[in-house]
């Protein structure tokens, strides 16, 4: 495949700038493999479509407050810094991405905070943007991750064009997320509310959770027009026994598992074992998958609406069948679909 078959145009208001008023509220496009039709419908009427011995499988990663402001020493310049991953708890040692880059040395330092009482030393180049931080506090970790998150902001992505705001601590972040280390939400596990996942559990549908921390990455520009020379961003991530034994339970029963993100694909296409299994993973992962691919244990996927060029939108097209994908896109565009994190809904059955 090409990148340039992922090209199509994208009204700029189409990309949603807000979450929607509830979180099952959003519209869901159906897309329907088997005999190719598409339909409209409401998120929360994606209960029809699943049944007693079904298994949703979530990604249970926490997004953290990732964005600071500091301010250098000597000059007073206003530094962007992203928080990408913690290096070593003992150390405060912090994997980030400044801007402007040109201005941080290995040697600076960095204040933040009203009174400029957080204070982090340049202590290594990594990439062109990237940096890694030695904070400089006395106070235990606990008491540092604490100060140091009531700094940050809300890491929303590129195309929405305003700052975080308060509903955004809490929207753009699933109901169910637990295990700290995302930077980049689930934007289909977004749709999903207490009262809809309570239903589900009453009609016997059955949940299961992978963490996968999802980094920047996912945004970062395709510069290849061939698609087997692109290299993704490695990701942490980790299939549990219990997760294991569910998906496996539940294929072994000839059931459905259904992916929520595309990350999910991902992750158990990196713990897949022969006969349509998995297996516990704990680790890396930079799979990149792109049309074709064969998926041999996710039968269903809920994903957002995704960008032109995007790895996502190559992922939901490698499992709904590019043509199938792209003419759904044609009409999502055409009937108003919000696109991105805080857009609409697709489930691909």
């Amino acid at each position: 495949m090409k990148l340039s078959q992922f090209k199509f145009k994208l009204p700029e208001e189409l990309i949603a700038q807000h979450p929607v008023g509830e979180r099952d509220e959003a519209r869901l496009m159906v897309v329907n493999r088997k005999d190719g039709t598409i339909e409209d419908h409401s998120f929360k009427e994606i209960i029809n479509y699943f049944d007693e011995g079904d298994l949703f499988v979530y990604n249970d990663s926490m997004v953290f407050p990732a964005l600071l402001y500091g301010n250098k020493e000597k000059t007073g310049a206003r530094i962007e810094v992203f928080l990408l991953r913690e290096l070593s708890a003992e150390n405060k040692l912090w994997d980030v991405l400044v801007e402007p880059a040109r201005k941080i040395r290995i040697g600076n330092k960095l204040y933040f905070g009203e009174d400029e009482s957080m204070v982090a030393e340049v202590i290594d180049n990594t990439t062109s943007r990237g940096r890694t931080l030695r904070f400089l506090y006395d106070g235990s970790h606990e008491e540092f991750k604490e100060e140091l998150y009531k700094l940050g902001s809300t890491p929303l992505p590129f195309y929405i064009n305003r700052d975080s705001a308060q509903e955004d601590t809490e929207r753009y972040q699933t109901i169910y997320a637990r295990n700290e280390g995302a930077v980049v939400a689930s934007g289909a596990g977004l749709h999903f509310s207490r009262e809809l996942m309570k239903r589900l559990e009453i009609k016997g549908v059955g949940e299961a959770f992978i963490t996968i921390h999802s980094g920047l990455g996912n945004y970062r520009e395709i510069d290849v027009e061939d698609l087997t020379k692109h290299r993704m961003d490695s990701e942490e991530m980790e299939a549990s026994q219990v997760l294991v034994d569910k998906v496996n339970a539940t294929k072994d029963a000839g059931r459905n598992v259904c992916s929520v993100c595309t990350h999910m694909l991902l992750c158990i296409a990196s713990a897949m074992t022969i006969g349509g299994h998995m297996k516990t993973y704990s680790g890396w992962t930079n799979k990149f998958i792109f049309p074709p691919y064969d998926f041999t244990v996710t039968d269903a996927l809920v994903s957002n609406f995704h960008l032109p060029y995007s790895t996502m939108l190559m992922m939901v097209a490698a499992f709904g069948g590019y043509d199938l994908v792209m003419e759904a896109y044609k009409k999502a565009v055409k009937e108003g679909y919000k696109f991105g994190v805080y857009g609409d809904s697709m489930l691909i059955i």
